[in-house]
């Protein structure tokens, strides 16, 4: 089954920096990925203001960037929301090139379905392949999020069916209702910077270990001692006149 073909007539919001002396830690770079119409906008919303907006006007791709409380810290993350412009044909994923962009920029992601739509589960698979294939040697974390949980009258992906499909890609998966639960929304993108955090303190753990010098050998005495009166021994004597 294939997606619905949306207009490709958008630009992603350009994905700056900020100065290395505006935040004290890394930044967090997370790209939220699916169809279309499976609330995308809205669970990041809710998540930065804890409002629920039902209605957006198409999405452009939209970067935003906010300053959160992880675990009692404070960290600066970006958050690339992102159009749902995602074409599956015969099992493989086609994007634009801007997308593609952001699969490379993005160090966590949060792939969203819907339970309400049965061919954005289907996106999720192939989306993670190729993620996987930008980042092959990557630990990067892939959350799996299926959105929309208060819509049971209209469930068309069963909840084990979320679950499966995780267990075989070897990542989370959660089920969640972003327009009733603000902490279902809240755990899925905390679990996400946490994630992506111990990613960083270990690159920046294998950074360090790299950059120590090792410290040269003390020199030992006795091998001094036979240099020394080696060069002693092979000294031309004068000749006596």
């Amino acid at each position: 089954m294939r997606l619905p073909t949306m207009s490709t007539n958008f630009l992603l919001a350009p994905i700056l920096e900020c100065p290395s002396d505006f935040f004290q830690s890394r930044d967090i770079k997370l790209a939220v990925l699916g169809a279309g119409s499976v609330g995308k906008s809205a669970m990041i919303v809710r998540f930065l203001t804890k409002r629920f907006i039902g209605d957006y006007e198409p999405n452009t791709g939209n970067l935003y960037s906010r300053l959160v409380h992880v675990e009692g810290d404070q960290v600066s993350i970006q958050i690339q929301d992102t159009p749902g412009c995602i074409q599956v044909q015969e099992g493989f994923v086609q994007m634009v090139d801007s997308l593609s962009r952001c699969v490379k920029w993005a160090e966590g992601f949060l792939l969203v379905y819907s339970i309400t739509d049965y061919s954005s589960y289907q996106s999720i698979r192939p989306l993670y392949q190729h993620i996987r294939k930008v980042h092959p040697d990557s630990k990067i974390p892939i959350l799996i999020v299926g959105n929309k949980g208060d819509l049971l009258h209209a469930r068309q992906v069963q909840t084990n069916e979320g679950i499966q499909l995780a267990n075989e890609l070897g990542t989370v998966f959660l089920e969640i209702s972003t327009s009733e639960n603000y902490h279902g929304v809240c755990d899925v993108f905390q679990y996400l910077c946490k994630e992506v955090s111990k990613l960083h303190h270990s690159s920046c753990g294998d950074k360090r270990r790299s950059s120590i010098i090792p410290r040269p050998k003390s020199p030992n005495m006795q091998d001094l001692k036979r240099r020394f009166k080696q060069a002693l021994s092979s000294k031309v004597k004068t000749p006596t006149l």
